[in-house]
């Protein structure tokens, strides 16, 4: 029985103790070292790997990533067990990451920054963090670790999802019929929301002409789900103030694209979130622990939903 590591060599190294010591009954081995495929019984890799119908024994595929949308429908043997990472380094990311976008959106720091590049000294009226409402669109795991780290400012909080949820604090909407009740009062939108089918391109002209004069985007879900020209026509209207991205389509962007020298628009290159080797390691062990005691792996994804 072995565990094969198909990602950089440094996180392999911490994977690789962190096996030693805690799994010592299975096997290590990196990418590039030799093993018998059939030996395989767990994996994790960023994508699958295209000779993975070699691995004939293999019963669990991680992501090395929070999401799963770069496996190509197909990719992965429906036998597998496809596991997105969830663990607290990602998590603790995502929390600052949000943390911060809110409150850059919500204390104007776009419009100071374009300030400062024309040597302006003007103090913008800001309300207070209880009159600013923020918006999830999306209620998983990272989406309500994020929504703790803000509840102390005192944000108006809600909430949309698929199904229905409930969450302390928190006005929660559910369902295409409450789409656009939930749009209308959100003042800063956080797209945390899985790339499928059914978001790619949800962040566009109409879905924004639905949110209140003025509204800011903290985009942190995936490129393919925002139009960008939608977003450029939003901005230069004046129906969105401001916007803050950590993902896009393409990655990078063109040098060209006018996201970059938008003066409204934050650009960071997908850092919001990013796996942490160690607490990583630990989380992937405790899941094959939980596997082999017949619980239920957390971060299993439902093939029908795509997360």
């Amino acid at each position: 029985m072995a565990f094969l590591f198909n990602s950089d060599a440094a996180r392999g190294a911490i994977f690789r103790e962190a096996f030693a010591r805690e799994l010592p009954d299975i096997e290590f081995f990196q990418a590039g070292e030799s093993v018998e495929p059939e030996r395989i019984r767990y994996l994790i890799s960023w994508t699958a790997p295209e000779d993975i119908a070699r691995y004939s024994n293999l019963e669990i595929l991680f992501s090395i990533g929070a999401g799963v949308d770069q496996f190509k429908p197909g990719s992965v043997p429906r036998h597998v067990k496809l596991v997105r990472m969830i663990e607290d380094g990602i998590t603790r990311m995502m929390q600052e990451y949000v943390a911060l976008g809110v409150l850059t959106l919500h204390r104007e720091m776009t419009a100071y920054r374009e300030q400062q590049r024309q040597a302006q000294w003007r103090p913008l009226a800001i309300p207070p963090a209880s009159e600013r409402r923020v918006g999830f669109l999306g209620l998983g795991l990272l989406a309500q670790a994020s929504i703790e780290r803000l509840k102390p400012f005192g944000f108006a909080l809600s909430g949309w999802s698929r199904n229905s949820k409930e969450i302390d604090g928190v006005e929660c909407f559910s369902g295409a019929g409450r789409f656009a009740d939930f749009l209308q009062q959100a003042d800063i939108l956080v797209c945390l929301l899985p790339l499928t089918d059914e978001t790619q391109g949800i962040l566009d002209a109409e879905l924004f002409a639905r949110l209140p004069e003025g509204a800011r985007l903290l985009h942190v879900g995936r490129g393919p789900q925002l139009d960008h020209d939608a977003l450029i026509s939003a901005l230069d209207s004046g129906h969105i103030a401001g916007a803050m991205l950590d993902v896009t389509d393409p990655e990078p962007l063109p040098a060209a694209d006018r996201l970059w020298s938008h003066p409204k628009v934050v650009i960071t290159p997908h850092i919001a979130s990013v796996t942490q080797p160690g607490t990583a390691a630990r989380a992937v062990i405790e899941n094959i622990r939980r596997h082999r005691d017949g619980k239920e792996m957390v971060g299993l994804v439902d093939r029908t939903l795509g997360y």
